[in-house]
């Protein structure tokens, strides 16, 4: 029997730079804190663990090299640690997960979104079809299998990952599919307070047009982080704002107060029957 009110947690999260362990625990301790607040669904942001690959956007790919294979041997296998530890919490709070990874596979790296359900089991796991613009030069292309709602403790989900809300027909796959909850997911820290801007306006809409929740959470750079990520270029700059982790209703109306800065989470009560009223 499906809830009748479902309480999501959109998390704004600071990854540990360089630990997949790292991040994988902050990812854990969060989890427990939403879980504590009455949370069933916890949502975190793009390929946050072990950190999505904010060098790529500032970095000429002939000075990218060392970077980029730091990343890929701190990536996540699946299976492998990350994906236990996190069904493991998951399963030990009985909630459901939604979490942004970077997936090592073979040689390649890729944008991949896990789905946990409450026992703790992975139902799904989707990669990123195209990456966007300097992403290409980091993440291999993912494919279509993904584009699917999943039957999960919290109702019918729906993920997708940051400019793929840019695609119509990606979108429309998740909506003829009947979702009822829509995950979505960004880096943040970038670009600038017009990243934040287009964020809310895809996902409102898509929410409106869906008539389903979206949750989104976006990730977050501290001025320090910034600072080391950009290496003496000074385009640490290009690495702030962006921010917008926020929780929509299915009439495209903000639930509560976005979180714009800072680490954090946005927490609301999903009231499944304005899906049907929509």
């Amino acid at each position: 029997m499906k809830p009748q009110r479902v309480r999501a947690a959109a998390v704004q999260l600071s990854p540990v730079l360089y630990s997949r362990e790292g991040t994988t625990e902050k990812v854990c301790s969060a989890i427990a804190e939403a879980a504590s607040r009455g949370a069933q669904l916890v949502v975190f942001p793009e390929t946050v663990v072990p950190y999505y690959p904010y060098f790529s956007f500032i970095l000429a790919p002939a000075a990218m090299g060392k970077a980029h294979l730091q990343l890929y041997e701190q990536a996540v296998t699946v299976p492998g640690p990350t994906t236990e530890a996190v069904g493991e919490a998951a399963r030990r709070h009985g909630v459901v997960v939604s979490l942004g990874i970077n997936e090592r596979d073979g040689g390649s790296l890729y944008n991949t979104q896990l789905l946990f359900d409450a026992n703790g089991a992975l139902l799904q796991r989707r990669r990123k079809i195209t990456p966007t613009y300097h992403e290409r030069m980091v993440w291999g292309q993912g494919h279509g299998d993904g584009l699917v709602a999943v039957d999960t403790a919290v109702g019918r989900v729906g993920q997708l990952a940051c400019w793929e809300h840019y695609n119509p027909l990606a979108r429309y796959a998740l909506m003829a599919d009947r979702e009822e909850i829509h995950v979505g997911m960004f880096p943040g820290s970038m670009v600038g307070s017009i990243f934040a801007d287009q964020i809310q306006v895809t996902i409102r809409h898509h929410a409106l047009e869906s008539g389903c929740f979206f949750v989104n959470a976006t990730g977050y750079l501290t001025t320090e982080q910034r600072q080391e990520i950009a290496r003496g270029t000074g385009l640490e700059g290009a690495l702030g704002g962006g921010c917008f982790t926020a929780i929509v209703s299915p009439e495209g109306v903000l639930l509560e107060t976005p979180l714009t800065d800072g680490e954090g989470m946005v927490v609301a009560d999903l009231e499944m029957s304005l899906i049907t009223k929509r």
